[in-house]
């Protein structure tokens, strides 16, 4: 137990280490190169100068952004994977980020003004609908091998609501922005954005943080979990309605970005076994630390052009699901 709690220490410090340098390049770094001590004047002595503005409300709420849309994208994958008892589920693979970016992309076609707003409403429709179809598959539930096949439906689906989003955007003349959701990034991430992800990010984390001793039961196995007096199927219904509003607020202000609730979880529980007590906040650092690098990665590949964030994540993501779902096979 000791020995324990020495390595969560020591993680919980490496990571944050990792996590305030990856906030300083975010913010140092990109096509035009700032200082620290222009950073330090735009935080504690504003002066609406060029570079101060820059930083102020250009970066510091995209890194901001960035931050919380990570967390938020690593919490999730590690509840919908304690609640299924499948290393390979996340969000993205279940339909639910591809269902919000649809509805998006509806509300592009028809003229609705994008902001904020709108598009936090429109990712919250499509995240319901979405998550619905999610959670029927759920109360079908009869045989052993149903959650595989549970996590197939939600490839199809997720394939399905991107071919129809593509559609949609050729036909309405708006696929040169409709593709800029699909790929994902906080390029246009304001203040508003990052409200946005915090209020809902703490709030979900939060929640999450409570759930976790009932999803330590449920990963036992639902035979165990009824024996212990808790109602599986009501846990898992319940993390999925506070992930859908935690997946809307990702999809509204990072876009479609996939593979990081895939990714998080798995390293944590390699780290720290099967408490998501553990799991849960560390997957929200963690999340937030790949997609601040990410990020960083997205601006500098190819400065002064923009590369899709999702590209990188999956890069890393797509031979990771690979090697876990050969695992799964054997």
């Amino acid at each position: 137990m000791r020995q324990n709690n020495k390595n969560i220490i020591l993680f919980l410090g490496l990571s944050v280490s990792i996590l305030l340098v990856g906030l300083f390049l975010s913010l140092s770094l990109g096509a035009t190169p700032i200082g620290i001590t222009q950073i330090w004047n735009s935080i504690f002595n504003y002066s609406e100068t060029l570079d101060l503005m820059l930083i102020r409300d250009v970066r510091i709420p995209r890194v901001l952004s960035a931050l919380f849309t990570g967390g938020i994208l690593g919490v999730t994958g590690a509840m919908i994977q304690g609640v299924t008892r499948n290393p390979i589920a996340e969000p993205t693979l279940l339909g639910v980020s591809q269902g919000a970016t649809l509805v998006i992309a509806i509300f592009y076609a028809i003229g609705i003004t994008i902001n904020t707003r709108n598009v936090m409403m429109a990712a919250l429709i499509g995240a319901v609908f979405s998550g619905m179809i999610v959670i029927g598959f759920l109360s079908m539930k009869t045989k052993r091998n149903s959650m595989t096949k549970i996590l197939l439906a939600g490839t199809a689906l997720s394939t399905f609501f991107i071919s129809l989003t593509t559609i949609i955007g050729l036909l309405s003349n708006k696929s040169h922005l409709i593709a800029f959701w699909v790929a994902g990034g906080f390029r246009n991430a304001t203040w508003s954005d990052f409200n946005l992800v915090a209020v809902v990010g703490i709030f979900g984390l939060c929640m999450a943080i409570y759930l976790s001793k009932k999803i330590n039961i449920l990963s036992l196995g639902d035979d165990v979990a009824i024996g212990l007096g808790e109602k599986p199927e009501r846990t898992r219904l319940i993390t999925l309605f506070l992930m859908i509003p935690m997946c809307a607020a990702a999809v509204a202000v990072g876009r479609n970005i996939g593979f990081v609730g895939l990714i998080v979880p798995q390293i944590i529980r390699k780290l720290f076994g099967e408490d998501y007590r553990i799991n849960i906040p560390f997957s929200f650092l963690l999340g937030a630390i790949l997609l601040i690098y990410s990020d960083i990665a997205a601006r500098m590949v190819y400065s002064p052009y923009e590369t899709p964030i999702g590209i990188f994540t999956a890069l890393i993501g797509v031979p990771f699901f690979i090697i876990l779902a050969r695992r799964e096979r054997g």
